[in-house]
């Protein structure tokens, strides 16, 4: 009973854990979030494809068990776009999200921000987020090449804009003392990521909010295109890439200004930046599987609360859709 427990029977398309509960995303998304499948070999690829497809035709060779499938399956889903069918570019994958981001994320916490840094690294990191929001997209309607390039411009915009104001306000302050104005500038990343974060999202993926995205039934057969299931799915990443940031750039800071008054860093300055990193990367690997894990990926929503030509075309009270990373 305790094997069955550890290792479900297989159901393709599902998920291994609950998804109905924050745990079992949480412990879904760290398997999807897991860098060692960066490193899976196009070789192996091939074979979990054929594997789960073998599984699709009933023709599954004998011995395989279903932890060899589960395997199969989240090594898949790493890789494969859940709507396109097509490998996702490695910096862009969920599972590389930590590891390509982690080094912007310790650009931006860098102290003595000048004007242009803030405005590099606001720039590196919103590139980034935009990729990374394109590639785990719902792709079930084509984006046109000027509606990713009107996004990326708006988010980085955005940025950019709001990072500069703050870190020009906090230099006119001058009741502020130099350390406290220090400090007080590691905090600005927050504020100017989380909300470009937003205008990031929401620009990436508008012509979803335009044309709809597709909602199934309960047989996976494509219902219609709803633009309310589009605006649950956006604002629901939206929130996501809000709460991300929030300990990535408040928890380094905070840390780091206390580690930083020990004598043994204050005798090895040069160990100060080997240590931010690994504080920067240990909080975003923490931070991000518990982000996404808020909401499910593929969502479910009432058929009551979609356009009147949606609930006539299915008797299913609920359908499902992908909500994207």
């Amino acid at each position: 009973m305790a094997e069955s427990t550890a290792c479900p029977v297989f159901q393709l398309g599902s998920a291994r854990y609950d998804q109905g509960s924050f745990l079992g995303r949480l412990r879904h998304f760290v398997d999807i979030i897991d860098p060692s499948t960066l490193f899976v070999s196009e070789k192996r690829l091939k074979e979990c494809i054929k594997l789960l497809d073998d599984y699709k035709h009933g023709t599954l060779p004998l011995g395989v068990s279903d932890l060899q499938l589960w395997e199969a399956q989240k090594i898949k889903q790493a890789i494969i776009h859940p709507d396109t069918g097509e490998k996702i570019f490695m910096p862009f994958r969920m599972s590389g999200y930590v590891p390509f981001g982690t080094p912007i994320v310790i650009g931006l916490l860098l102290p003595n921000q000048t004007v242009v840094s803030t405005i590099i690294w606001q720039w590196l990191n919103q590139s980034h987020n935009a990729c990374v929001n394109y590639a785990n997209r719902n792709a079930t309607k084509p984006m046109p090449a000027s509606k990713f390039f009107q996004g990326y411009v708006g988010a980085v915009t955005s940025a950019v804009s709001i990072a500069v104001g703050l870190n020009v306000l906090i230099q006119k302050v001058n009741k502020l003392s130099p350390a406290t104005r220090m400090i007080i500038q590691r905090f600005v990343p927050f504020p100017a990521v989380a909300s470009a974060n937003i205008c990031n999202v929401a620009l990436m993926r508008h012509s979803e909010l335009s044309e709809g995205i597709d909602v199934l039934d309960n047989n996976g057969n494509v219902v219609g295109s709803s633009k309310i299931a589009a605006r649950h799915a956006i604002m629901e990443t939206a929130f996501t890439r809000v709460v991300l940031p929030m300990p990535i750039f408040v928890l380094p800071p905070i840390i780091m200004s206390y580690l930083e008054r020990l004598r043994f860093l204050q005798r090895n300055r040069r160990l100060l930046l080997p240590i931010h990193g690994v504080v920067c990367l240990v909080t975003f690997g923490l931070s991000l599987p518990v982000a996404i894990s808020l909401f499910p990926q593929i969502s479910q929503i009432d058929v009551s609360c979609l356009e009147p030509e949606i609930a006539m075309a299915t008797d299913c009270k609920t359908v499902t859709y992908n909500k994207g990373l």
